[in-house]
C-alpha cells in the first residue's frame, strides 16, 4: 500500500470508534473471529488493545498475520486495521 492510500485510510479512521476490544484474556480465537467478521463488514476497523506496549505490538502483528489485513496505524491502545473486501 502506498503512502497516499495509507493517508486516506488514516483520515477515514479518525471518526471511527473501536469495534473490538482485547482485554485480559488477550487474543483468543473468539476475538479473532469477531475481527474477521468486522473486517468483512467494514473493511476498516479500530481495535482497542488493553495491554502493555510490547504486547500491543505483538497482538497487532498476530491480528494482521491471522486475518491477512494490514496495520494502517497504531496510536496508544488503538490499532487501525484494513483489509479489502473484494465482494464490496
Amino acid at each position: 500500500m502506498n503512502a497516499v492510500d495509507r493517508k486516506k485510510l488514516k483520515a477515514e479512521a479518525h471518526a471511527l470508534k473501536p469495534v473490538v476490544m482485547i482485554g485480559q484474556s488477550g487474543l483468543t480465537d473468539a476475538v479473532l473471529a469477531e475481527i474477521e467478521l468486522a473486517l468483512d463488514t467494514h473493511e476498516l476497523i479500530k481495535v482497542k488493545i488493553r495491554a502493555e506496549r510490547e504486547d500491543r505490538r505483538e497482538i497487532s502483528e498476530k491480528i494482521c498475520l491471522s486475518t491477512g489485513a494490514e496495520l494502517i496505524q497504531a496510536i496508544g491502545q488503538i490499532a487501525v486495521i484494513y483489509r479489502l473486501n473484494p465482494d464490496k
